[in-house]
């Protein structure tokens, strides 16, 4: 079967589910914003088709092969038991990490909640929020695996990257709505909210084991690239990764991980683009580079389904549909992050934008030194024997000048703890909020839970560490961090898919869902044939050792078995079992938006266009709360700037420096408490001033010291 036929068609059923809950949920109408959304969606769709389409069909021309000659081949090998790069290179590195752990120790004062340590305070910008996400998108397995796999097959690699178009429309109008508005902490407390007790165990389970895996597969890779460049040993590397990254994050949580990771991001896209370039430039520009890929390496998608351990339909289904859904919907470090912008529409911005651009380039920049290199092999610049894992190493060693290699090593060290300091949070946010909290201290204060945070993000980073010997087991980081994925996510992805957008799926159907779904692929590892009739004609491949040797074979197809497993599961025992009252889904489910807005801000709401206004501030010293039932700080406002944004009492805004370039760092979310009049109390405010009164606590997130006198920006949210 045609790949590309297949991809969009597949993917273009659940892409058409997630607009048909869009219309439902009133965000797709006959409205001009309505219209704007449904442009937006087809926009995405378009473009990736254009783009896969292009590269899979279009003619291209190709530049004949050259043979490298001896003293190009002299020059250009690097011997296995040397250190690559120079002194300098190496002085770089050591200095990107002491600027990290020095940021991060600076953003992490002033957490003294759970609520700033695991969301930020729920003030970011979506800009600032999408370099974060694609710092922790792009892991040093991604520059790793990816690059190997760029060689091998060239713009396939990019397959992983381009398809989150697929899961667009159901997470912007489905999920981001629930999740922000429910103003749950984690996915297990979703769980419990929309069934019961026993389901929010098995999902911490389940997401537990996800994450600290995922620690491990990030540790391992690392420690396979300080091998590959230093020649320490994989344990000891990873070891010494994983304190670094620690380090920040138990003391500064999410702000330190978001400010952090906006650097990351940053460098991390900075670099790969370099490599292109160096690489574009060293063959002669970019037409040199092109024609000398190969036609098959310039193929938005490889085989079908060959035996080559690259087949499109398994790619498809471990990342396209399992992984990228557990990515979005379900990693607690995403959801995290989703959570700490300052609104559901920046929350949405930054969902798109990481879809639609970051993700594109993020393809380029993972993928490019395996293109790169295999453009320099057709060419003669390197020998043909070059093997894909060495790919990236060498070419990027041979493109760099001295100091250069040192930005290549730091966006390796980059990638690493842009994507572990995410996961320990998240890790540290699901223990403390549903383990500690629910059944070790209940009663524990705020303060105790912050503490317990801060030792959880020690404790599992060293969680990490031990299980880089068990990742050591597979040939390549790719077929690890694959396996790996296909095996762990069908069950959660299925459960909270079916929670989201059936009303009828009931508890004891969920919990069967992630018990027994996770059980059929358990089954699946010590009798891997019974994966055959979903296997979409892929191989079985050769088995490992041992009692779970069977999870190397159909390490990629075993996720679609997953699915279809879980499905049939969660399906049979819903219907054989009685519905959930409607009264337990009101906010959790779609169509209960509203329910889910006025549980967010205490009172009735409505999603409006943003509306924003300069106004000076006043300290209050007293007579003002510092929170309302919900959490929010209580603000006063003048009726000059009420009726300018048409805000009334119990609306919620939001109050923030007026210098957007520092992306929300000193704001605040805030429920408009009272507006003020000509009354006795405050007769000096002229009938055309537009004020804010803030408490001490609010004016100490708010306001910058010596910029007192400067005005803030209110913007009304709901």
């Amino acid at each position: 079967m045609d790949p590309f036929v297949y991809s969009y068609s597949v993917g273009g059923f659940v892409f058409l589910l997630g607009i048909l809950i869009a219309v439902r949920n009133g965000y797709i109408n006959g409205t001009r914003r309505g219209l704007v959304n449904l442009f937006t969606c087809l926009f995405v769709v378009v473009f990736f088709m254009g783009i896969q389409g292009y590269l899979q069909y279009a003619p291209m021309e190709t530049a004949p092969t050259q043979r490298m000659d001896l003293a190009g081949k002299a020059v250009q090998e690097v011997p296995s038991n040397q250190v690559r790069g120079t002194a300098v290179d190496y002085a770089i590195m050591i200095l990107y990490f002491v600027a990290i752990i020095g940021m991060g120790t600076w953003f992490s004062r002033g957490q003294k909640t759970t609520r700033d340590f695991f969301f930020g305070g729920q003030k970011f910008s979506w800009w600032l929020i999408s370099f974060s996400l694609i710092a922790t998108t792009i892991g040093s397995y991604s520059f790793v695996k990816y690059s190997s796999k760029g060689f091998q097959f060239g713009l396939s690699s990019s397959q992983t990257y381009l398809n989150d178009w697929i899961w667009m429309p159901l997470l912007i109008f489905g999920w981001l709505p629930i999740l922000y508005f429910s103003r749950i902490t984690s996915i297990p407390e979703y769980f419990e909210r929309r069934f019961n007790r026993k389901a929010r165990l098995c999902a911490t389970v389940l997401l537990l084991v996800y994450l600290v895996g995922y620690v491990g597969v990030n540790l391992f890779t690392m420690g396979r690239v300080l091998n590959e460049l230093v020649g320490w040993p994989v344990p000891i590397a990873a070891l010494l990764v994983a304190c670094i990254s620690c380090s920040y994050v138990t003391a500064g949580g999410q702000t330190s991980v978001i400010m952090t990771d906006l650097l990351q991001g940053v460098m991390l896209l900075v670099t790969g683009v370099l490599i292109l370039v160096l690489g574009m430039y060293h063959l002669g520009g970019f037409e040199a580079f092109w024609t000398n890929l190969p036609r098959g390496h310039r193929a938005a998608f490889s085989n079908f389904n060959g035996g080559d351990g690259f087949p499109s339909v398994g790619i498809f289904w471990q990342d396209g549909i399992a992984n990228t859904a557990m990515f979005y919907f379900l990693n607690q470090g995403i959801i995290m992050r989703f959570l700490a912008t300052k609104s559901l529409a920046e929350s949405r911005k930054s969902g798109l934008a990481m879809i639609l651009i970051l993700m594109t380039v993020g393809a380029c920049v993972v993928g490019g030194g395996g293109w790169v290199a295999m453009a320099m092999v057709n060419a003669g610049d390197l020998p043909a024997d070059t093997g894909p894992s060495q790919a990236f190493y060498v070419a990027t060693e041979i493109l760099s000048y001295p100091g250069v290699f040192g930005l290549i090593l730091a966006a390796l060290t980059a990638a690493l703890m842009s994507t572990v300091d995410t996961l320990i949070t998240a890790i540290s946010a699901v223990v403390v909020n549903d383990v500690y909290s629910v059944y070790v201290r209940p009663e524990a204060s705020d303060r105790e839970l912050l503490k317990a945070a801060r030792f959880t993000s020690l404790g599992v980073t060293f969680l990490g560490v031990l299980l880089v010997p068990l990742f050591m087991m597979f040939d390549s980081i790719y077929d690890a961090h694959g396996a790996f994925t296909a095996a762990a996510t069908p069950p959660l992805v299925v459960a909270l898919l079916l929670s989201l957008f059936w009303r009828r799926f009931t508890a004891t159907a969920a919990v069967c869902t992630m018990v027994v779904g996770l059980m059929a692929i358990g089954v699946s590892m010590i009798f891997p044939a019974i994966i055959t009739p979903f296997s979409h004609g892929v191989p079985m491949g050769d088995s490992g050792d041992g009692l779970l040797g069977g999870m190397k074979q159909f390490k990629f197809m075993r996720a679609c078995y997953g699915v279809f497993a879980c499905l049939g599961i969660g399906v049979l025992v819903t219907l054989w079992t009685r519905p959930e009252p409607f009264s337990k889904q009101r906010g959790l489910v779609w169509g209960t938006l509203s329910d889910a807005l006025k549980n967010y801000k205490g009172s009735e709401g409505a999603e409006r266009p943003a509306k924003k206004r300069l106004a000076r501030v006043v300290l209050q010293e007293s007579g003002l709360s510092c929170l309302n039932h919900n959490g929010f700080s209580v603000v006063f406002i003048s009726k000059h700037l009420a009726d300018t944004l048409e805000v009334k009492v119990d609306d919620l805004v939001y109050v923030s420096d007026n210098r957007w370039w520092l992306g929300g760092l000193k704001s605040s979310q805030a429920i408009v408490g009272k507006i003020v009049g000509d009354d006795e109390d405050h007769a000096d405010q002229e009938p055309t001033d537009s004020r804010i009164w803030l408490n001490q606590e609010t004016f100490g997130r708010v306001v910058v010291n010596k910029r007192e006198s400067q005005p803030v920006v209110v913007e009304r949210l709901y």
